[in-house]
C-alpha cells in the first residue's frame, strides 16, 4: 500500500517515520491520535519483524521434536507474515533470513506432522533452528546436504520467497510508471518480460509441490535476486545474469 512516511502526534506533537516503525501509534506518548504529514504517498510494504528462535532451540533437550518444531513454526511464519521488500518507495533485496525463515516454516511442517522422522530430516531441521536467525547472517544447509526426502521443502521454500518478491517487484515497477518523476533507468518492458519469466519458473516449482534439485531451487531465488538488482541498480549484468539462470532452469 501506499501510505505517507511521516506521521505526527496529534497529542505532543512528536514526529517519526512510519516506514521505520511501521505504526501510528506514538513512540514518545503513546497515542494512536497520528496523521500523516508528507504531501507524497510512497509504497510500502515491510514491517519491523523480530526473528528470535532462541525460545525454540531452548526446548530442544526439554521437549519432543515436535514441541520444537510447532513453537520454531510459528515464530517463522509470524516473521514472513510481517515481512516485505518495499520499504518507503525503495526496493529492498530478498535478503538471507527471509528465505531462511521461509525454509524452517517448511521444515517445521514436516517434522510436527511425521509419525517416523529420520535421523537426516531431523538434522536438517535443527541446522535450520540453529542459525536461521544467526545475527551475523543466516546459514541453510548446503545444496548437496539437504536429504532427498527435504528437497520439496527446499524447492517450495524458494518459491515461496520468489514468488513473493516477484510480487513485489511487479508492484514496485508499477508504482514506478505512475510517477512521472521517478525515473528508475530500467527497460520497463524488458523487466516486465524477466518479471513474467520469473514468474513462470516459480509457477512451475509449485506445481511439481517444491520437489526440484537443491541447486534448481538456489538457481531460481539466484534468478529473483539478478532481475531485483536490475530494477534496483538498472544493473545490466543483472539482468543478462537473470536470463542465463533462466535458460538453465528451462
Amino acid at each position: 500500500m501506499k501510505v505517507r512516511g511521516q506521521r505526527e502526534c496529534g497529542d505532543c506533537g512528536a514526529r517519526w517515520s512510519y516506514y521505520d516503525t511501521g505504526s501510528v501509534e506514538c513512540p514518545d506518548c503513546g497515542s494512536l491520535r497520528s496523521v500523516g504529514v508528507d504531501d507524497e504517498r510512497r509504497l510500502h510494504t515491510d514491517s519491523p519483524a523480530e526473528f528470535d528462535l532462541s525460545e525454540a532451540r531452548e526446548l530442544v533437550d526439554a521437549k519432543p521434536l515436535r514441541e520444537v518444531a510447532d513453537r520454531a513454526g510459528e515464530v517463522a511464519r509470524a516473521y514472513v507474515r510481517q515481512r516485505g521488500f518495499v520499504r518507503g518507495g525503495d526496493l529492498l533485496a530478498l535478503d538471507d533470513t527471509y528465505l531462511a525463515a521461509q525454509e524452517l516454516r517448511h521444515a517445521a511442517d514436516v517434522v510436527r506432522r511425521g509419525l517416523d522422522v529420520s535421523d537426516d530430516e531431523e538434522w536438517y531441521f535443527l541446522e535450520l533452528l540453529r542459525s536461521a536467525d544467526a545475527e551475523d547472517g543466516p546459514t541453510r544447509p548446503a545444496s548437496d546436504e539437504v536429504p532427498a526426502s527435504m528437497h520439496p521443502i527446499r524447492g517450495l521454500a524458494a518459491a515461496d520467497a520468489a514468488g513473493e518478491y516477484r510480487s513485489e517487484m511487479s508492484d514496485w515497477l508499477d508504482a514506478a510508471a505512475d510517477d512521472a518523476s521517478a525515473g528508475t533507468g530500467v527497460d520497463a518492458q524488458a523487466a516486465r518480460n524477466a518479471l513474467a519469466t520469473l514468474e513462470t519458473h516459480v509457477k512451475r516449482v509449485r506445481a511439481l509441490e517444491g520437489d526440484v534439485e537443491p541447486a534448481t531451487a538456489d538457481r531460481l531465488v539466484a534468478a529473483a535476486r539478478d532481475v531485483g538488482r536490475y530494477l534496483r541498480e538498472a544493473d545490466a549484468d543483472a539482468l543478462a545474469s537473470a536470463r542465463d539462470r533462466f535458460d538453465r532452469l528451462a
